[in-house]
């Protein structure tokens, strides 16, 4: 990599930090708007409002995500594994996404047991997990089921909804080959990232994965990380 390439690369992602700090600031006071509305008991502006703040937490989201893989590419991520309760995790990971909750009426089932403990990066698993929910509050109808559980010395993470699930195409030809589609605006950039997250944590000759299937018990989609 040359110096300018390198210098590029370093340029976009101290912009897209600032995007990022500037896109908080608007989310924060969108939000105060949308407290406001409930206070004043006018439900449909703070269901109106409720959604652009969805969407701002889906723009920051995506920020911290390419951050987090431009650090992945520079080897400079510090990664940093400890034990944490799962339980914890995931109730982070689904508290930041009230916002889509309210507005879309979604009931969010936790199935975690409260004594599993895990050697993970708690901001990477919570990444993973927002990116899994935030995919799953766009397509389910109305019920989001995350999942934690160990099994032969393996975690095993599962986001599931009852939405119509992944298409064949994703499934056969894996979450890698999808491309940008200009109709939904879908990138494969929370794929991408999640991946990657799941492959920073290793143990020996092993390291985590990131699947997706159909079915699960909800019958819709499933987005599946499995961790060492």
């Amino acid at each position: 990599m040359d110096s300018e390439e390198f210098s590029f690369s370093d340029h976009m992602a101290s912009t897209i930090h600032d995007m990022k700090n500037s896109l908080m600031l608007q989310t924060h006071a969108l939000e105060s708007v949308a407290n406001q509305f409930r206070q004043k008991g006018d439900t449909e502006s703070m269901r109106q409002m409720a959604g652009i703040v969805h969407e701002a937490h889906r723009m920051n989201s995506n920020l911290i995500q390419l951050l987090a893989l431009y650090k992945f590419d520079k080897a400079i991520y510090p990664m940093d594994e400890q034990e944490h309760c799962l339980r914890d995790i995931v109730e982070d990971a689904v508290s930041q996404g009230k916002s889509s909750i309210a507005y879309k009426g979604i009931h969010v089932d936790i199935d975690c047991a409260d004594d599993l403990f895990w050697y993970v990066d708690r901001d990477l698993i919570v990444g993973i997990l927002v990116n899994a929910l935030n995919n799953a509050y766009n397509y389910t109808k109305d019920c989001v089921r995350v999942i934690a559980r160990s099994h032969d010395q393996w975690l095993e993470l599962r986001v599931e909804d009852n939405g119509t699930g992944y298409p064949e195409r994703m499934l056969m030809n894996g979450m890698a080959q999808q491309g940008v589609r200009f109709a939904s605006g879908s990138t494969g950039l929370g794929f991408h990232f999640a991946a990657r997250a799941a492959r920073m944590h290793k143990n020996g000759n092993r390291q985590g994965a990131l699947t997706i299937e159909n079915g699960g018990t909800l019958g819709g989609g499933c987005f599946v990380v499995h961790l060492p």
